[in-house]
């Protein structure tokens, strides 16, 4: 059995392309291209190296930050609220 280590481009028949991110003596992880980061037990799983290149990563948007009066207490707390007027028994 070929030996991988960690960053190899891999095959695999039912995933298809990946990079491998981990691997030891029993364990192996490969995060395909399409299916998402997958483990394997090393000694049963069937894999081909391949040369085809890692897709590139789009750049996740970064959340911007909150303006100061955001969060302010003030601006989260709950308006008051009147009393309610009592009703008087009619007599």
């Amino acid at each position: 059995m070929a030996s991988f280590k960690v960053g190899d481009r891999v095959v695999q028949a039912n995933y298809g392309p990946g990079t491998i991110t981990g691997a030891d003596d029993h364990h192996i992880v490969i995060n395909f291209d399409e299916h998402g980061v997958k483990t394997f037990a090393t000694s049963l799983v069937a894999l081909e190296r391949t040369a085809s290149p890692a897709p590139q990563k789009t750049a996740k948007s970064r959340r911007t930050a909150k303006s100061p009066a955001a969060k302010s207490p003030a601006a989260k707390a709950p308006a008051a609220k009147a009393p309610a007027a009592k009703a008087s028994p009619k007599a």
